[in-house]
């Protein structure tokens, strides 16, 4: 029979293995940068990997900015109801299936470090819908490339370089398909305006977004895209298509509390140009109560209709841009 002292001996020593064991695991889980280089420690850890606890650290920005654009399959639009061009689009979205990560490093003296990132990005585009009143379901494998500039600025010498670099500047997000089609062949878009309470706060010019530079919290933080919960926006498009049928342009939220959320636009201006369309395209929304503060990416995608309403395998051209944006906590 077991004595009270033995029973108590016993939860003594289960609670010590246990907190022994969580003792274990967080060593073995926990990132270890002492023994890297600084470049290593750049691509490898400060790119890659969310190192920061702070939600409001532009450190976290570029290790998520992959998920971020990925809804994980179809998903309806935040509007609801159907489109109706084919019969009717129900569903639609990416799901990521690998990444591979490219990142060039140049050093100015040994104080600035500047990061050209590529996004290697493979996966299938999924549209859901009805054709002749029958549910139906369209799989297109697709290759997209992303491209992103950051740059560090030396703020310690001590020999972990995980407290010696800090991000500076930043750019926002160049993207299109690779494949089935290159997206940039057929949208490419010139220029963003986002408007916040009917201000406008922020001009992105294209064709190639990385031009457009951001500076980071901990350097004060200067141009990037910041509004409170229950802000209106207004983001306007303006693009270049040589598609006939007009174009499907969406906002993409940043993966939130419910979820992955999207935003559809409407066209509001179309001008020929030679053999092309050059168009607007406008979505006015509020942020939504309950959006996590801090810094994340957001993203706007161009795709021809065809992406979206024809179930051929081969028709998937996307052009996008990603900016990063900051909800203030208050």
């Amino acid at each position: 029979m077991l004595t009270i002292k033995k029973i108590f001996a016993m939860a003594v020593l289960i609670i010590t293995s246990v907190t022994l064991l969580g003792l274990s695991g967080c060593n073995e889980n926990s990132t270890d940068t002492s023994n890297l280089s600084d470049d290593e420690y750049l691509k490898n850890t400060a790119i890659n990997t969310a190192f920061s606890s702070d939600s409001d650290d532009d450190d976290n920005l570029f290790s998520n900015e992959v998920f971020d654009f990925d809804s994980e399959g179809p998903v309806e639009n935040n509007s609801g109801g159907f489109d109706n061009p084919i019969d009717s689009l129900l569903k639609w979205g990416r799901r990521i299936t690998g990444t591979n990560l490219n990142v060039n490093i140049t050093s100015y003296g040994d104080t600035l470090k500047i990061a050209n990132v590529t996004r290697t990005i493979t996966g299938n585009f999924i549209v859901i819908g009805y054709i002749n009143g029958v549910l139906d379901s369209a799989v297109k494998p697709y290759s997209q490339e992303q491209k992103r500039m950051v740059s560090f600025k030396r703020v310690d010498r001590r020999p972990n370089p995980r407290f010696n670099w800090r991000v500076y500047q930043y750019s926002a997000v160049d993207g299109e398909t690779k494949t089935p089609q290159i997206g940039k062949d057929n949208i490419v878009m010139n220029m963003i305006e986002i408007f916040v309470n009917n201000n406008l706060v922020l001009t992105l010019n294209g064709p190639d977004f990385t031009s457009n530079i951001f500076t980071s919290k901990y350097f004060g933080g200067n141009g990037i895209f910041t509004a409170n919960r229950n802000d209106q926006v207004r983001i306007k498009v303006y693009l270049t298509s040589n598609q006939n049928d007009t174009d499907i342009v969406a906002f993409h939220w940043a993966r939130n509390s419910f979820g992955f959320h999207r935003e559809p636009f409407v066209m509001t201006s179309q001008t020929p140009n030679g053999n092309n369309f050059d168009r607007t395209y406008e979505k006015t929304f509020n942020i939504y109560p309950n959006h996590y503060h801090g810094i994340h990416n957001g993203f706007i995608s161009s795709n021809t209709r065809n992406s979206l309403y024809d179930n051929s395998s081969s028709l998937f051209s996307s052009t996008y841009m990603g900016l990063p944006y900051r909800i203030r906590q208050h």
